[in-house]
């Protein structure tokens, strides 16, 4: 009777995984499971070869699908949705989801008899990676190094040539030899898999924990939706206002290529400003004092530099079939507090939008009508940016609702530290920013009040510190932009 399986698979698809994720990835139609390695019970560890014809034993097939069955695997999410789509296309007599009709789950098995060991290695603060987890553990097998070069050969699409046939892709009758040792190297991974199961086994995971997997890969699993016209209307404006930037600022830098940073930094030299670097940061410093004509090409840089336009490049990327877009979470990908981590568009780093008129620049943005954007918002780029959040769109009948909780973290860990000072600024309403500020520099602090000035150094401080960190941590939060810079040390006691 099989009670638990350990799985790891090998597959290959003309999609990239890692702009894509796993739910797209299985969307192509190149998508095949080339390997599949299982060990029932704990037991000797055995390899199918799909790709040459093998077939998963009948009770291996019906225990993936039966909830009754736990299912391991080091990032247990992939197997899952590949087993899914493998199922959906080659088993649908006996693939079966957990969703409901008007629910959008419908193409993946339940995850709740999915156990995953990166979520374990994580919640002891141990690496993301089988790699590192099997060095810190030092495993006595560890993950064969050769693997990252099989997975080019045979799970991605290889360049036609004469040499090759001009073939796309390699299969395993083109290298016999590196065939057989990708079959082995699916064979070390489920090892190493269940050997970290074994060395863990002390330290088991809380059933609360596994629960909140569960509801993550439920909230994986159903996506968002995506306003896919916007989308790319979006990515249309965006190239052709780096056009119009590049050429402008061409004209008035005389450079053969303006984006080039060593090229602008002896521009910059030319004109007697030296620059160490051209990051976000520097050149917003840089127009404080810069004149007007240097002033002009670093605003223009600064348009062609904003990234978050890049997240409409993500999000075509990633958007399913259904037009939407799945597998946005890590679960306990910041692993030493356990917070989820944001995955290929990082929905937990949208910019926030202060157009009064969003509705009407969407508009614009959705019809492609770049020149009444330009006229209008002047800076498309950043207006671009704005309308990020706006390309997320509810169910029809159903509204998008944007929450937060207040200062959460600093609560806690006031909490947790047993700081009763610090927790009674919150049951009496108060500003910590504020309280830490006065803590630091001995006065009373109010917001847009008495020392109000002082409130963003408390705030640095409040985000820098809540994790252990020292003066290090300040820096990095940018404590010496405000001036947080007499005696950090002392700062750091008066806290």
């Amino acid at each position: 009777m099989i009670e638990y399986l350990s799985i790891d698979l090998e597959t290959k698809s003309g999609t990239d995984l890692s702009k894509s994720g796993v739910y797209r990835y299985t969307e192509d139609p190149e998508f095949e499971i080339l390997l599949f390695g299982y060990s029932v019970n704990g037991g000797e560890v055995s390899v199918i070869d799909v790709a040459c014809g093998e077939q998963i034993p009948e009770d291996v097939l019906r225990a993936i699908v039966d909830e009754s069955v736990t299912k391991w695997a080091f990032n247990a999410a992939f197997e899952r949705i590949c087993l899914s789509a493998w199922l959906r296309k080659n088993r649908p007599d006996l693939f079966c989801s957990y969703s409901i009709p008007e629910d959008s789950v419908g193409n993946y098995l339940n995850p709740a008899s999915w156990k995953c060991s990166l979520i374990w290695s994580a919640y002891i603060g141990l690496p993301l990676s089988l790699e590192g987890v099997g060095a810190v553990l030092k495993l006595q097998d560890q993950k064969m190094t050769e693997g990252k070069a099989l997975i080019k050969y045979f799970s991605v699409p290889c360049k036609p040539t004469k040499v090759n046939g001009g073939r796309l892709w390699n299969r395993p009758q083109h290298a016999p030899d590196k065939w057989a040792t990708f079959k082995a190297y699916n064979k070390r991974d489920v090892e190493v898999e269940m050997s970290i199961q074994k060395v863990l086994a002390k330290f088991p995971v809380p059933d609360s924990v596994w629960e909140e997997y569960h509801l993550s890969e439920q909230i994986n699993d159903r996506g968002i939706g995506l306003d896919r016209q916007m989308v790319e209307q979006a990515i249309q404006l965006d190239a052709q206002s780096r056009d119009e930037l590049s050429a402008e600022m061409q004209k008035l830098t005389q450079l053969e290529n303006p984006n080039s940073v060593a090229q602008m930094k002896q521009w910059l030299a030319d004109h007697g400003v030296e620059v160490d670097s051209l990051d976000k940061k520097a050149v917003k410093e840089l127009l404080k004092t810069a004149p007007p004509e240097l002033a002009q090409a670093l605003e223009l840089r600064q348009q062609l530099a904003r990234s978050s336009v890049k997240k409409y490049i993500a999000m075509e990327n990633c958007v399913c079939a259904d037009g939407r877009c799945r597998g946005m979470f890590q679960f306990y990908g910041a692993n030493r507090s356990g917070r989820w981590a944001g995955r290929l568009i990082q929905l937990q780093n949208l910019p926030q939008n202060h157009i009064p008129d969003l509705a009407s620049a969407r508009s614009l943005v959705k019809a492609g009508d770049y020149e009444m954007l330009r006229l209008l918002y002047e800076d498309v780029p950043d207006t671009l940016s704005q309308l990020i959040r706006t390309a997320f769109v509810p169910k029809p009948g159903y509204k998008f609702i944007v929450s937060d909780f207040s200062a959460i973290e600093a609560r806690v860990i006031a909490h947790l530290a047993g700081e009763a000072w610090r927790t009674e600024v919150f049951r009496n309403n108060g500003d910590i920013y504020c309280a830490s500020a006065s803590a630091m520099f001995g006065v009373p602090v109010e917001k847009h009040g008495v020392n109000g000035h002082l409130r963003q150094k408390g705030k640095i401080a409040e985000l820098a510190l809540g994790y252990g960190g020292s003066v290090g941590a300040l820096k990095a939060m940018g404590a010496l932009d405000v001036n947080v810079n007499e005696n950090l040390s002392q700062v750091l006691t008066n806290i």
